[in-house]
Parts: C-alpha cells; sequence; structure tokens
C-alpha cells in the first residue's frame, strides 16, 4: 500500500527474467518476431516484396506514353486554373507498394480518387503534397501563392477537387483521342491522410498490394518544385494497355490494307516502270514534238516515227510538222449592260430578299484600353467614350455603318429615331 514491493514480488519477478538478459518466452508460447509482426500495417500491406514481372517492359512505356500525354493536357488545364507557368517532366513508371510510397513521399498529403466510368473500367489515384495544394488553392482564389500558413481545410479540400476535376477532364479527352472512344470521370474526392498510421484498406483495396507507380515532376513558375505521383492497379494498367494497343492497332491495319490495295497493280497489268527523272519538255508552238515526248492522244505514230517516245535506230529525232486545222475564229460579243436595270428600276424581284433578317445596332460610342487597365474594371468603373454627350448615335446594320439618330423612350424601352441617312 505504501508503493514499496514485498519480498514475494521481487522473488516472482526475479523468477520471471532469464540472467543472461535475454528475455524469456512467456508460458503463452510467444517469440520475439512478435513485435515485428505487431507493426506491420493493417490490411496485409506489411509485405515487401514486388513481383517486377506484373508488368513488362513493353507495358511500362506504353502505360508512360499515355500518362506523358494525359498530363500534358492536364498542364495546360492547370495553367489556366492558376495563371502561372506549369511545367509536368516526363514520368518515371515503375512498380511499388504502400511502404515505398510512405518513405518516398512527405507526411501529411492529399490523396485524390478518380474514378472512370465511360470508355474504361478502373480507378487511380493522385498524390499531392500538402504544400502544393495549399498553393494551388490559393493561386486558384486569387492569392499570390504565399498563403501556405495552417491545414488544409473543407475550402482548399473542394477547391483542388475541382481542379483535379477539370484536369483529369482533360487528360480523359486526351485518352479518348488515343482510343478513338468517349472516356469520362466521376468527380474526384480528395483526402488529407498522414499515411503512417492509415489502413491502406480504407483508402483502396489494391494499395494493400503491388501496384503501379507514375513519378512526375512538378514545376508552377517559382512556387513549386516538387513532385506528383500516380497509383494504377496492376489490372488497371493492364487493360489501359490493352485498350490503347488494340485502338492502335485497328487504327493502323486498315489503312495499310488500304495502302497497299491502291499500289496493287490490277490483275493481269503489267509492272509500272519507274518516272523519268525530268519532265518531258513542252510540244513546240509549230506543232513539233521534242525528243522523248510521247504522242498525243488520239494520234497514231507515223512510219518513221519513235514508239513509246523511243527513237529507232537510223530515225530522225525530228517528228515532221503537222498542217494546222482551219477553224473558224470570232470575237467575243457581251451583253451591254448601260442604263437602267429593269430589275433595278422596278424592284420586281426584291422580294426573294425581304424576309433575309439582318441584325441592327445602335452604337453609343466606342474606345480603345489596354488589358492593364481592363483588369482594373469593377462595378462603378467609368469608361469615357469617344462621342460627346447629345450627339447622334450611329446605326449599324450587319456591322456596317448605314445611319445616325437619336435616343428616345417608347413606354418602358428604348429606342433611337433615324435621323440622317449616310449615302
Amino acid at each position: 500500500m505504501d508503493g514499496m514491493l514485498s519480498q514475494d514480488e521481487i522473488n516472482a519477478l526475479l523468477a520471471g527474467m532469464d540472467t543472461s538478459g535475454t528475455p524469456a518466452e512467456d508460458a503463452g508460447g510467444g517469440d520475439a518476431a512478435a513485435p515485428a509482426d505487431a507493426a506491420a500495417p493493417a490490411g496485409g500491406a506489411g509485405d515487401d516484396t514486388i513481383d517486377e514481372s506484373l508488368l513488362t517492359e513493353v507495358e511500362r512505356d506504353a502505360i508512360g506514353e499515355i500518362a506523358n500525354i494525359s498530363m500534358g493536357s492536364s498542364a495546360t488545364t492547370l495553367y489556366s486554373l492558376v495563371n502561372q507557368k506549369v511545367n509536368i517532366t516526363t514520368p518515371v513508371v515503375e512498380l511499388s507498394n504502400w511502404h515505398g510510397v510512405i518513405d518516398s513521399y512527405e507526411k501529411p498529403c492529399v490523396f485524390v480518387q478518380i474514378k472512370y466510368t465511360v470508355g474504361i473500367d478502373g480507378s487511380n489515384i493522385l498524390i499531392l503534397k500538402e504544400r502544393d495544394v495549399l498553393i494551388i488553392t490559393d493561386l486558384m482564389m486569387g492569392g499570390d501563392g504565399t498563403n501556405v500558413e495552417g491545414e488544409i481545410g473543407e475550402l482548399q479540400l473542394s477547391a483542388i477537387s475541382e481542379a483535379m476535376n477539370q484536369m483529369m477532364g482533360a487528360a480523359a479527352t486526351s485518352i479518348s483521342t488515343m482510343i478513338g472512344e468517349k472516356v469520362d470521370i466521376s468527380p474526384p474526392k480528395a483526402t488529407v491522410l498522414e499515411m503512417i498510421d492509415d489502413d491502406p484498406r480504407d483508402i483502396a483495396e489494391f494499395l494493400t498490394g503491388t501496384f503501379c507507380k507514375i513519378s512526375f515532376k512538378m514545376q508552377i513558375s517559382d512556387l513549386v518544385d516538387s513532385s506528383l505521383m500516380q497509383l494504377y492497379p496492376i489490372d488497371f494498367a493492364k487493360s489501359l494497355y490493352d485498350t490503347f494497343s488494340t485502338s492502335t492497332k485497328g487504327n493502323s491495319e486498315p489503312t495499310a490494307a488500304q495502302g497497299a490495295a491502291a499500289l496493287a497493280p490490277p490483275p493481269g497489268a503489267a509492272p509500272a516502270q519507274a518516272a523519268p527523272a525530268q519532265a518531258a519538255p513542252a510540244p513546240d508552238m509549230s506543232g513539233q514534238q521534242m525528243m522523248g515526248q510521247q504522242p498525243m492522244m488520239g494520234q497514231q505514230p507515223m512510219m518513221g516515227q519513235p514508239m513509246m517516245g523511243q527513237p529507232m535506230m537510223g530515225q530522225p529525232m525530228m517528228m515532221p510538222v503537222q498542217p494546222m486545222m482551219n477553224m473558224n475564229i470570232s470575237p467575243a460579243q457581251f451583253q451591254n449592260f448601260a442604263g437602267d436595270s429593269p430589275i433595278l428600276s422596278t424592284g420586281e424581284n426584291i422580294g426573294i430578299i425581304k424576309d433575309v433578317p439582318l441584325e441592327v445596332t445602335v452604337e453609343l460610342g466606342r474606345t480603345a484600353k489596354p488589358i492593364a487597365d481592363i483588369l482594373d474594371f469593377a462595378p462603378g468603373t467609368i469608361i469615357e467614350l469617344d462621342k460627346v454627350a447629345g450627339e447622334p448615335v450611329d446605326v449599324l446594320v450587319n456591322g456596317k455603318f448605314v445611319a445616325k439618330g437619336e435616343v428616345v423612350v417608347i413606354e418602358e424601352s428604348f429606342g433611337v429615331r433615324v435621323t440622317e441617312i449616310v449615302q
């Protein structure tokens, strides 16, 4: 009761210890390996073994190329969101597991899960660092990217989800172009994770085993120089490769077959001869043909004239002059359009176009402003025009200035009274 151990208690403790300094096995048969096993993450992610044969080199190269094209479109979309130069480098494709991701990425980070709903069946996960997310969302909200203090809240998660939605939507469009089939995604879901204490099974089932990891280097102006990771399940990576390969073969084989059919000579035809290196000279104005030129269509070669453009042995190189045929030639005659046109004078055919709609615009005035001034526009900004107050306004029809007028009020609407027609 006074906090001191009795002699019986001390003897009981000493009886359970090994005098050599090594902990003794307990009565339950536990061994020294038990603490190591207990430290392994839940969900079966404690196995560090990676089977490199799950993806071949050809499959990795194809997946890397698909990811490269997709992230190129995503970088363009991110540029439009943050208004900063964005550069995402060539990806590195490798197999990894949950331990490999934990060891290679700083904590905490943001997991963004994307599911494909049309064209491709599967999902993938994007991993971004917490600081990178804070910078991106600050830029999206009009900041300068320096407001990175504090933790990620619901506002930042909503903003990064929208950014990933647009980025991966652009990537899906690129994949759709490659495979020739519509591809669409569901709205991404972003979550902040510490990763060390999290069970990967709660994030995605495929994280408990071996998966495909694609690493990118991401740069945003001089604010971000970091890395971005994309995780694919093995079966999804293989199906993406199969879909890409099938679409590539489907697009290339008909083209090759059509090309071979176009180049093949018709049955029974003699093989075509190679074209000459130089074009044949033009025929003489006097009707003579130069050496090597074939007879004109419909002419029969004369005796002593070379056949197929090749001179016969002992025959002259020039063709005899052919007499020109007598032709009746008369000057061209044109209708006289002088005077009033009957159509314009009577207007009998103007009704054909009377129901054609034209856009009539009344222009109060114009001005020119530099982009810097336009970006400063806000409610209450006054813009000075090139017209004096009370000056007639311009009336334009399909963008062409046709009249001047004055502004009037017709009940509750504005109108314009035409005061002058511009000739």
